[in-house]
């Protein structure tokens, strides 16, 4: 167990293993859990009482194995698994091998997209086509396809939760990053749709939408002036953290979060205000 781990499970996860088990007898896939926000959020629905998949692309398998065992050297039930956002047949996959597992599916946190492509997703005019094709293959129809896939199995336990991981992008028009921004604001109706179509059916879908979190990843890549001008520009005063999320995505998941549907909620430090 590295350093953020142990920081974790310290800090966080132990006591609400004791104090807070609102996830007892749920199952939890978390698609895209091998570090940052995902990591933090499987291991806190697990600390809740959620048995939780462990998803990831196939070249984070190792990353994969290490947060599962985390989660069990901790008393959590975990089994990791791999999935490619850009295709169908991983999520029946996934899906299949959470069934197989763990008997159903409760929760799905559909908490993907390929950051590789932001540097080259610089304005309307310049950054190519092939940038928008795959931002829009992973990060939107990927949202499409786990919903397809997830769909069935929630029903099939009589309603649960899917949560999207958005961005504060979708909403702030921002001068770069236009097809990110387009493809996470493409999940609100994504969420208005399943929300409307099968809230009767105990189905409910929300997204969150992340301001400045600082990851482990954006705390090696983001140099201390740019996270001081973000920091400005977050009226609470600091910056988010990876366990910010997990909280929202926590409650979702719970019977705390049965009369939140069809929203995209913003977790962001006031950073975008509607």
């Amino acid at each position: 167990m590295d350093d953020s781990q142990r920081h974790l499970w310290e800090n966080m996860g132990m006591e609400w293993e004791c104090n807070c088990r609102r996830l007892e007898g749920k199952v939890a896939i978390v698609a895209g859990a091998s570090r940052g926000i995902g990591e933090v959020t499987a291991s806190r629905l697990a600390a809740e009482g959620a048995a939780v998949v462990v998803a990831a692309p196939e070249r984070e398998r190792d990353a994969i194995d290490a947060v599962v065992a985390s989660i069990r050297d901790h008393g959590g039930d975990a089994a990791g698994a791999v999935f490619d956002g850009a295709d169908d047949a991983s999520f029946a996959a996934l899906c299949d091998l959470t069934i197989n597992q763990y008997g159903g599916l409760d929760i799905f946190h559909a908490n993907f997209a390929d950051q590789s492509l932001l540097a080259d997703d610089t304005n309307i005019l310049d950054a190519a086509q092939d940038i928008l094709d795959r931002t829009l293959d992973v990060n939107l129809k990927g949202m499409a396809r786990a919903t397809r896939h997830a769909l069935p199995h929630l029903l099939a336990r009589g309603g649960g939760a899917m949560i999207y991981s958005s961005s504060a992008a979708a909403t702030m028009g921002q001068t770069v990053r236009p097809f990110y921004s387009m493809s996470k604001a493409g999940i609100g109706a994504l969420v208005r749709h399943v929300a409307n179509r099968w809230g009767p059916e105990n189905i409910r879908a929300n997204a969150i939408l992340p301001g400045y979190v600082m990851t482990p990843a954006m705390q090696v890549s983001v140099p201390e002036e740019m996270a001081a001008q973000f920091q400005r520009e977050t009226p609470s005063g600091r910056l988010g953290r990876c366990e910010d999320i997990a909280a929202m995505v926590a409650m979702l998941g719970s019977s705390d979060g049965e009369w939140i549907n069809g929203q995209t909620i913003s977790v962001d430090g006031g950073l975008t205000m509607r």
